[in-house]
């Protein structure tokens, strides 16, 4: 074991456990020695085959996230650009992310960064990109899997765009329909108002009733500037990353990425979507509380309007849509709970069974396909 001082003096261990291929792993735990124990398992090369500065690093935020994050890893791993792998662990069972990201011989180095909590989002994402060392970094969802070749087209279709730029995939259910998120347009608290109150509906080709995702929308054929993209997948350069400070870590989890195209393009970028990239996007596999979630969204939209809109918008405007996104949380949870209820007694079982029969359906038609 050996005992040194890292960068900026904070203490850590070092513990090398010697293996007969090319990759050895290293665990190392850092942090301040008067606070919170930052745990962060390193798996890299041996001094035998030193690495080059990877041109692009993976940045991958995890929280109970569940098997799906083994091929997330492996969708990374497959990716000749992708020579670092950050995954930052807000909190999983024991051992799961190191079972999901155990190095490939001739893989990409992979970090694993734990102990600090579940600091949220934003602040998972800023610290995975202050261990970066590519000259691009790729965030990812730990429930998105990102098809062969991906980097290297985004990579591509990204290259003969000036500087400063983020371009982002295209998101796909596995029957590959596009989701929500991908290519939105600027959120302001009207176009909320409008998505809340579904107001879309009573004009849907009115200029004002626009909504604020555009996947309902016939998909580009190539590569387009949208003025929002997803955090669910996206690729930048470091120094563009920093061009805007990183994300907003008042944003716990959601609205994070709607502020930060929007700084980003105050800053001078331009955010592009990519139809030829689509990354399959598996939602709700995080053990997360659904209505903690909503909870969090309705909080970091108000501090996005606050921030943004609050010298736009009439005085009273602001707080009005603020009754309406509490008041939308609250029917949220009462018909979550009452699912959850219903659930439990066992009333809710012939839904789960016609389920099951539309799931088995869709393998056989996708099968008679083939």
């Amino acid at each position: 074991m050996q005992r040194k001082k890292a960068a900026g003096g904070a203490p850590y261990m070092q513990f090398d456990t010697t293996v007969e291929h090319d990759a050895a792993p290293v665990f190392a735990k850092t942090g301040p020695a008067d606070g919170p124990d930052e745990v962060a398992a390193i798996y890299r090369p041996t001094a035998f085959s030193a690495p080059k500065r990877a041109p692009v690093t993976a940045i991958v935020v995890t929280y109970y996230t569940g098997p799906v994050l083994a091929r997330t890893i492996a969708s990374l791993k497959a990716q000749p650009e992708i020579t670092e792998i950050i995954i930052v662990d807000n909190g999983n069972w024991t051992d799961a992310v190191v079972r999901a990201a155990v190095p490939d011989e001739d893989g990409p180095r992979v970090e694993i960064v734990s102990g600090h909590g579940n600091v949220g989002f934003s602040a998972a994402c800023n610290m995975g990109a202050k261990r970066a060392g590519g000259d691009y970094l790729l965030f990812l969802n730990p429930d998105a899997v990102l098809p062969t070749g991906g980097v290297s087209q985004l990579l591509a279709d990204a290259k003969d765009h000036d500087h400063p730029w983020m371009i982002g995939a295209k998101l796909v259910d596995p029957d590959g329909i596009e989701q929500v998120g991908s290519r939105r347009a600027t959120l302001t608290p009207w176009r909320a108002l409008v998505e809340t109150l579904r107001l879309y509906k009573l004009a849907p080709r009115h200029p004002y009733f626009r909504r604020f995702n555009m996947h309902a929308d016939p998909c580009p054929g190539e590569v387009v500037p949208v003025p929002v993209t997803s955090g669910a997948c996206f690729l930048i350069s470091a120094d563009d990353f920093s061009l805007v400070g990183g994300f907003d870590e008042k944003y716990f989890l959601h609205v994070e990425d709607v502020d930060f195209c929007l700084r980003f393009g105050q800053a001078g970028g331009t955010v592009y979507f990519d139809p030829k990239v689509q990354v399959t996007h598996f939602k709700g596999s995080s053990r997360a509380n659904r209505i903690g979630i909503e909870f969090h969204k309705t909080r970091g939209m108000q501090h996005y309007f606050r921030r943004h809109f609050a010298r736009v918008y009439p005085p009273l405007f602001l707080p009005l849509v603020s009754v309406f996104l509490w008041l939308r949380l609250a029917v949220f949870s009462a018909s979550h709970m009452t699912k959850q209820a219903l659930c439990m007694v066992g009333l809710r079982q012939k839904r789960g069974r016609a389920g099951m029969e539309r799931a088995r359906a869709f393998v056989a038609t996708r099968s008679s396909r083939r």
